[in-house]
This record gives C-alpha cells, structure tokens and sequence, in this order.
C-alpha cells in the first residue's frame, strides 16, 4: 500500500479468486492501491486449492467511495 497513514481496509468486491485479480487490476489503472484476501487457510498452503471459494478485494478507507464506482463502472 502507499506510505502514509491510513485508518483500515474495506471490501469493495467478493467473489472468486480470478474475479478479484481481474478487479484488483481494473483498481490498479485506475490508480486505486488493492490487495486481495482470501479468507481460507487454502491460500496459505496452495492459491488454487479454494477454486470457487470467496474472495475479498480491499481498499483503503479513504478511497472506498471512488473504488466502488470503478468497480461498479467496470462490472455493470
């Protein structure tokens, strides 16, 4: 994430492994820092072990407003 101090991370999507790459990039040129979190211990031992399980995009707070718009754009 971009140095400077931040309250905390927010979800702006869930969905599948593949699907949060691809929104985690459309963040990325949109210039939106994003990590992605799988919330299962398949991803600590194998990234293709949870195939169909959820999948959190996250986002700083400050920018969850701006985030939510490109991936409303880019997904609708």
């Amino acid at each position: 994430m971009k140095a400077g101090t931040y309250g905390s991370l927010v979800e702006v999507f869930r969905g599948s492994l593949w699907e949060a790459e691809i929104v985690k990039g459309l963040l990325g040129s949109a210039g939106v820092e994003a990590m992605i979190k799988d919330e299962t211990l398949s991803a600590v031992t194998s990234p293709y072990a949870n195939v169909g399980g959820k999948v959190l995009v996250m986002v700083n707070k400050e920018e969850e407003v701006y985030a939510k718009k490109v991936v409303a754009q880019k997904t609708a």
